[in-house]
């Protein structure tokens, strides 16, 4: 696998790491990643799909995630995430992230998959119209 650069993501924004994000061993610990993935998605679904898990019809639970560690990243550094979309369907969407050390350096990859229920019965849903369209402005040629 080749490593990802910062511009194969439509969408980047950096994170202040704290110094309780590093675990004993001087780096981000794992957890950390999923968090700054989380909110790298749901932050940029409130600004551009105005999704609001709260009083939505339909909201997105996280069906898989994953993460590939490439470099150590820690305190004091900052990290960029990068955010695109893989592909998407009918009731669920797959996103890649990337996380870049404050020099770039591809230093994680995730994956998420969001699946849209519908908020009273819980079961699979398309995904809502408004947010199939801002989804779209992060799909990839070939998703």
């Amino acid at each position: 696998m080749s490593a990802a650069q910062p511009g194969d993501f439509p969408v980047l924004k950096t994170y202040p790491t704290r110094w309780a994000d590093n675990d004993m061993y001087g780096h981000l610990n794992n957890a950390v990643y999923y968090q700054l993935f989380d909110s790298m998605i749901n932050g940029w679904l409130a600004e551009n799909a105005a999704a609001d898990p709260t009083a939505d019809a339909a909201v997105n639970v996280v069906a898989e995630s994953g993460c590939r560690f490439f470099a150590e990243v820690g305190f004091p550094s900052d990290v960029q995430v990068g955010l695109r979309v893989e592909r998407l369907g009918n009731s669920s969407v797959t996103y890649a992230l990337g996380l870049f050390d404050d020099n770039g350096t591809h230093a994680a990859a995730g994956t998420w998959v969001h699946v849209y229920v519908n908020t009273e019965t819980r079961r699979p849903t398309p995904i809502p119209e408004a947010i199939r369209k801002a989804l779209d402005t992060l799909t990839t040629n070939d998703a």
